[in-house]
């Protein structure tokens, strides 16, 4: 904000305002009067000013802090990185409207213009701190005089600014308000508007700053000619189909920002920019280019997890993004799981092969068709399964979305000696509702909610046939407790999550089965043994073996039940800038029919009439975060409270992404 009025000092003085914005980085001045011959240690003061957000901006700013481990410097390099600390200090207090502040900083007692400061760090002994005291006198601070707008300016945004007379002269609101006004004109056609940087007058005597904001608006227009640059493989008709914008309709910068970003959602370009055109056309129109950078049609990406009930896995997923020019997708994959684990019995696979098509028959409706096979050895069940699918997808808006479908499986089950093969058809329903604003569910959560509901009427043909609806249901919370805790937004959350699920037509059979040699009769689902529910493990209750938690054949191994229900509760709090910590508990409990859930208690004290635990179980533990780009890698270490005899300890898991 340029200054006008006051003496020629003052004006020099306050000419730092024209930048406005602080500098919070840069290298260090280093200076070679008088090289010493090791670097020299230091130790930084920084006096507080009572005010916890130019504290914050004052240290972050400082090169004197900043590089005092990263980039050590000789004595007279210290003098140097202090010297310009002093300016860069000032355009700090500045910003923050205290325009008569001075900085004050000291080395060892001396000022920086000491005649003998440089031999006094000379003379220090080897590996000895000099001392660096930043000191402020922050003087009276500014307030906001006078506003003006000087230009023609519709009457529907002379309020945008949001500037009022006697509030504190900072110069980042100042500015923030002249972008303010200037997004508010393009956002109503006024696409040529330009607003100049604020003139300050300065007050010295009353301490206030007088502000004239240069406007022009330009004239209003519409949406003309839509170019697009930088195809190559992808169909000029496919993304003008899914182009928000079209000719005619009036100039809005948000408008045009959304349309830029839903491109980005076809999965298919790295990157789109938009250019406008340098004036209205002889329409009045204002023309658009849409600049695209595909993405490299081919990508290979490794997973990897572990956890000590499961064991390792690993596998390659190979893709081709853009089949046949319409943003089409071919997903390979192939896992390698159950690498140990002490809830496996063998080395399984899991493989699959997706087309999607995006844009099927309608915007934002996608059109899924996949086949798979997978092999897994469990302490539930051995199971070798082929699988196929056709899912249809419809993103109902930014938060819902819904998909109907039809699935087919056959199947091989093996469970405490018996062998029975399975045929299963089922038409799966669901919705879904996300609320977090983020493009991949590996990507952190730290607000809004996540919640699906899934119906899937299943008719299974084996021994015995069977017809049945399982339903599902979640729901997670993020809260963030920055505001409580005081921290900066999404460092510190509070995840909740619940689920529950039940396979209603179910019923009860008595089944035999061998224990050490005899013949048992066992009361269990007339469900395949892979569509019951279980609990234990990461996606539920940790600290407990997967699939552990709930009935139990009389040697210890899982049954499943028609019904489940858990909930889990985890704080996450972020440390620097990509570490991480968590500490959570879980509970959860599988039985015959939801209600039986209601009616459990805690391990500890329920049990059924068999003997086997009718109870909630409950795991605590804490774990460990890195942030990537992708997401976090996590590491968690959990425990039962309640162990029963073939409960392990601890369960280990380490994978990508949060648990939920």
């Amino acid at each position: 904000m340029p200054i006008a009025g006051g003496s020629a000092d003052t004006a020099g003085k306050r000419s730092s305002l024209r930048c406005a914005l602080i500098v919070f980085a840069g290298a260090g001045l280093h200076l070679s009067a008088a090289p010493a011959a090791d670097p020299q240690p230091y130790h930084v003061e920084v006096a507080p000013t009572a005010n916890a957000a130019l504290d914050a901006a004052l240290r972050s700013t400082s090169q004197l802090q900043a590089l005092r481990a990263s980039a050590p410097v000789n004595p007279f390099g210290l003098i140097a990185r202090a010297r310009a600390d002093v300016d860069r200090l000032r355009t700090v207090l500045e910003s923050f409207g205290y325009y008569q502040s001075q900085v004050s900083i000291t080395i060892n007692g001396l000022a920086l213009d000491a005649p003998g400061l440089g031999d006094t760090l000379i003379a220090l002994a080897q590996g000895k701190e000099a001392l660096c005291k930043v000191a402020f006198t922050l003087g009276p601070l500014y307030h906001l005089g006078t506003i003006g707008l000087d230009g023609s300016i519709p009457d529907s945004a002379r309020g945008s600014l949001a500037l009022s007379q006697g509030a504190p002269a900072i110069a980042s609101d100042v500015l923030a308000a002249g972008a303010r006004l200037l997004t508010v004109l393009e956002n109503q056609g006024y696409a040529f508007a330009k607003v100049d940087p604020p003139v300050a007058r300065e007050d010295p005597d009353k301490h206030v700053l007088n502000l004239s904001f240069h406007v022009v608006s330009g004239p209003r227009v519409q949406i003309g000619e839509i170019r697009f640059e930088g195809l190559k493989r992808t169909h000029e008709r496919l993304v003008r189909r899914r182009l928000l914008l079209h000719a005619g309709q009036p100039y809005s910068a948000i408008a045009v920002e959304e349309a830029r970003k839903d491109l980005l959602t076809l999965g298919v370009f790295a990157g789109v920019s938009v250019r406008l055109g340098d004036a209205p056309d002889t329409q009045g129109r204002v023309p658009i280019t849409f600049q695209m950078s595909e993405r490299p049609r081919h990508a290979v990406s490794v997973n990897a997890g572990y956890s000590s009930d499961l064991g390792g896995s690993a596998g390659l997923t190979w893709s081709d993004r853009n089949v046949r020019g319409n943003g089409e997708q071919l997903n390979l994959s192939a896992t390698v799981i159950n690498l140990g684990g002490t809830a496996s019995t063998g080395i399984g696979y899991d493989t699959s092969a997706k087309y999607i098509i995006s844009e099927f028959a309608h915007r934002d409706q996608s059109l899924q068709f996949a086949v798979g096979a997978i092999k897994q050895s469990l302490q539930a069940y051995d199971q070798t399964a082929e699988t196929s699918g056709v899912t249809l997808s419809r993103k109902i808006s930014s938060m819902w979305t819904a998909s109907i479908g039809t699935s087919a499986v056959h199947e091989t089950i093996e469970q405490e000696g018996t062998t029975q093969v399975y045929t299963l058809f089922a038409l799966p329903l669901g919705v879904r509702y996300d609320s977090t604003d983020l493009p991949s569910p590996l990507i952190d959560p730290t607000h809004g909610l996540r919640a699906s509901v899934s119906v899937a009427p299943t008719l299974s043909r084996g021994q015995p046939n069977a017809t049945f609806f399982v339903t599902q249901a979640s729901v997670a919370q993020y809260l963030d407790f920055y505001r409580l805790l005081g921290s900066a937004p999404g460092r510190s959350v509070l995840a909740l999550r619940a689920l529950a699920g039940s396979a209603l037509g179910a019923k009860q059979l008595e089944e035999t089965i061998e224990v050490n040699g005899a013949r048992v009769a066992e009361t269990v689902p007339d469900l395949p043994p892979d569509q019951r529910f279980y609990a234990g493990g990461s996606g539920t209750v940790r600290g407990y073996r997967y699939q552990s938690v709930g009935p139990q054949f009389p040697d210890g191994n899982p049954i499943g039940g028609t019904a489940m229900a858990a909930a889990n509760a985890e704080f996450r709090q972020r440390i620097g800038t990509n570490f991480g910590a968590a500490a959570f508990a879980d509970a959860g409990e599988v039985t015959e029919s939801l209600s039986d859930v209601s009616r459990t208690r805690h391990c500890s004290s329920a049990t059924t009439a068999e003997g086997t635990p009718a109870c909630w179980a409950v795991g605590v533990g804490a774990g460990a975060r890195y942030y990537t780009p992708i997401g976090p890698l996590r590491l968690d270490f959990a425990v039962p409270t309640s162990r029963r005899s073939n409960d392990d300890k601890f369960e280990i898991y380490i994978g990508l992404g949060q648990a939920f």
